[in-house]
């Protein structure tokens, strides 16, 4: 096993997946932890879906466009992103709407979104093997291992950003995580920064597809938050154990998937699955830190 991981370790497209996934890793489990607590988890199963459907468009603009594959990973980054972003407060938006409830709001853009998605791709597509295409994009069985260095490049600015705006907005995101209505009384503009965790959410989740796929992308946020929430009370804690949690699991998974030749997102999803088992065992042996 050592000698097979050591071998592959060697190739750039191996060592591009170990980076990548580690930065999503990163990245997805800071947010979790709020998303868990204000009771946002599905808004990244909604997102994940708009961005599949997106995903399509952009392969679509693409084709019609006559883009060369070397150049059509940084275009479907540029058209997915935005509509992503767009999604994400429409979905922040309607969710404040009393005529239409979050969860309401959330199942029917992502329901609309991944059947026009497929309709999309079925109607105007091009490849021999369309069922491979969306397999790949829903599990990201292959995506992670065919990434460019300017894929990989984009990757890491964004993700950067990402925890940038998380240290920085840290305390305001505690504030409007916990006690909304009190953040809002003494003069924080909950709204602004629940509209800046939507933005952030919608970032990740477009760089999380290429590491487990829109259907699995939820899996990566939430998992982490829950593990750790087994085993530690503040929120500081939960979040820096979320964020170990989640990069030593995408680690482990991704060397699984190399060494047992197993895909990548799923096999991600179930060592986050059995880490969780393992804290809620340990959570209920040893109690909470």
């Amino acid at each position: 096993m050592i000698d097979t991981l050591t071998y592959y370790l060697k190739f750039p497209f191996v060592q591009y997946a170990i980076i990548v996934g580690v930065l999503i890793a990163l990245c997805s489990s800071l947010l979790g932890v709020t998303l868990v607590l204000k009771r946002f988890s599905f808004i990244g199963d909604g997102l994940s879906h708009v961005a599949f459907g997106a995903m399509a468009i952009a392969s679509i603009v693409n084709v019609s466009f006559g883009e060369s594959s070397k150049s059509s990973g940084q275009n479907d980054m540029l058209i997915v992103l935005p509509i992503t972003i767009i999604s994400a407060i429409l979905l922040l938006w309607t969710g404040q709407n009393t005529k239409i409830k979050g969860d309401a709001a959330i199942a029917m853009i992502s329901v609309g979104a991944l059947a026009i998605g497929y309709l999309l791709m079925n109607i105007f597509s091009t490849s021999t093997n369309l069922s491979g295409d969306v397999c790949s994009t829903l599990f990201g069985s292959t995506s992670i291992l065919t990434l460019k260095s300017s894929e990989v490049w984009l990757c890491i600015v964004l993700s950067i950003v990402v925890v940038l705006a998380f240290i920085y907005f840290y305390n305001k995101i505690f504030a409007v995580t916990f006690d909304e209505s009190f953040a809002k009384a003494v003069g924080t503009k909950a709204n602004a920064y629940n509209l800046i965790i939507a933005v952030i959410i919608a970032v990740i989740i477009v760089l999380a597809m290429n590491l487990v796929g829109s259907l699995l992308v939820t899996a990566l946020i939430i998992f982490p938050a829950l593990s750790a929430m087994r085993v530690f009370k503040s929120f500081l804690s939960v979040t820096v154990c979320a964020a170990i949690f989640s990069i030593i699991c995408a680690l482990l998974g991704i060397f699984l998937s190399i060494i047992y030749g197993t895909p990548v997102g799923s096999t991600i999803v179930a060592v986050d699955m059995a880490g969780f088992f393992v804290f809620s065992i340990v959570g209920k042996v040893g109690g909470k830190a």
